[in-house]
């Protein structure tokens, strides 16, 4: 029994990359988990950004060019979703390896921890968020 190795596939690590950096952008993750969830159009994801329509836009452009989203036009309003479990996957993933890097640095308690700020911004006000993130921190 030996050891299957796997051929280095140089056109699926380009179509890798392309996603890893789509998702590298803080705003384009908390995008990508709030559509890994549920279909929403982009006013409420410009708001739960608390950002512009328009760059909200920029960002879904990105994470459609990747793959990552697909969209739907219902009268005016354009609808997105991750229509993936692969996403889902990449997202969970990723969160998991941070909450390891946090542990072996000793910042975080678990993966959990990594991932509350993504669920805090999706139930949370906006403005909220904003003034949340804008407070000294104090000790």
């Amino acid at each position: 029994m030996g050891v299957q190795h796997q051929v280095w596939d140089s056109d699926g690590a380009d179509r890798a990359v392309a996603v890893l950096k789509a998702v590298a952008d803080p705003s384009r993750f908390r995008l990508l988990w709030a559509l890994s969830r549920e279909e929403l159009p982009v006013s409420a994801l410009a708001e739960l950004l608390g950002a512009h329509v328009a760059a909200t836009s920029q960002h879904l452009a990105k994470l459609r060019a990747a793959g990552l989203v697909t969209s739907r036009r219902e009268g005016t309003r354009i609808y997105y979703r991750a229509p993936s479990e692969h996403v889902r996957g990449l997202l969970e993933g990723a969160t998991l390896a941070a909450g390891d890097s946090a542990e072996a640095g000793g910042h975080g308690d678990s993966a959990e921890a990594a991932a509350a700020p993504a669920a805090q911004e999706r139930t949370a006000p906006a403005g909220a968020v904003r003034a949340a993130r804008r407070r000294p921190a104090t000790g």
